[in-house]
């Protein structure tokens, strides 16, 4: 893949939200610090995003999100580091990638914003696509599915196409936990992560922190959910997926690197 040098294991994404709720735009210089940390603790790369995608949450302007997110890419990037921006916007992804990003993250995987998927066949960048029904303000009504195994690989399937037929060479498939997905859906998908490589493109695996762990850990706190998400990281790694995005980079690089230790002939 473009950018990316063969590791033998499964990558660490490390995660940088430049939102109210994590930085606040008065204090760049703390995400900056954050990011560089985890490029200490072993991330393989950096996601950097400027708008909250949990569920409920209402859009920010282009111009607020541009502002948030491209000072932290330029300052990462000028430290060395393999950055991924977490945007569904064209023209947020253009602009990060001319500030040094070498990979889009799309949540929407392509359906926000139409001019996004030729924008990155035209950076011949690697491009996340993920699974996604619709904005994070109501995608919890979405959550209804025949079979969400085969429900979530079709349609997939069909962004991996779009994609693919708009020109990006290196595409990346994200089955969207937690997005429009109950708990009982997340693990299903957790549990055919053989299925969703079989669409013939790399996984990502996003589980850090999120609702359906604090269920299973009888409602605790998502800064308390890290060793779960390690152990996600474990059952991940272990099929092989390409990725992981996670808050806590160190867990979850040692992890991977166990997985990766194991598996050697």
């Amino acid at each position: 893949m473009k950018g990316f040098p063969e590791l033998g294991r499964a990558r660490v994404m490390g995660i940088v939200n430049v939102t109210p709720d994590s930085f606040s735009d008065a204090h760049l210089h703390d995400a900056v610090a954050h990011g560089r940390r985890l490029l200490d603790e072993g991330a393989d790369l950096v996601d950097v995003g400027g708008e909250s995608t949990r569920p409920g949450a209402a859009r920010v302007s282009c111009q607020e999100e541009l502002d948030r997110v491209l000072p932290v890419v330029r300052a990462l990037a000028g430290h060395g580091a393999l950055i991924s921006v977490d945007t569904t916007r064209a023209r947020v992804a253009a602009a990060a990638v001319e500030a040094g990003a070498v990979m889009v993250n799309d949540v929407s995987g392509g359906l926000a914003d139409h001019e996004m998927l030729p924008l990155v066949a035209t950076l011949d960048v690697p491009y996340v696509a993920m699974h996604w029904r619709g904005p994070s303000a109501d995608m919890q009504t979405r959550a209804v599915y025949g079979d969400v195994v085969a429900d979530v690989c079709t349609e997939l399937s069909s962004r991996r196409d779009a994609a693919t037929a708009a020109g990006v060479r290196d595409v990346v498939l994200d089955p969207g936990l937690g997005f429009a997905k109950t708990a009982e859906h997340n693990w299903a998908l957790l549990r055919s992560l053989a299925s969703l490589r079989d669409l013939g493109r790399p996984v990502l695996v996003g589980a850090s922190r999120k609702a359906f762990l604090g269920t299973l850990l009888d409602g605790r706190p998502a800064a308390d959910r890290d060793a779960a998400t390690a152990a996600v990281t474990v059952l991940a790694a272990e099929a092989g997926v390409w990725g992981v995005r996670v808050h806590d980079v160190a867990s979850s690089a040692d992890a991977v690197r166990v997985v990766a230790e194991m598996r050697r002939p």
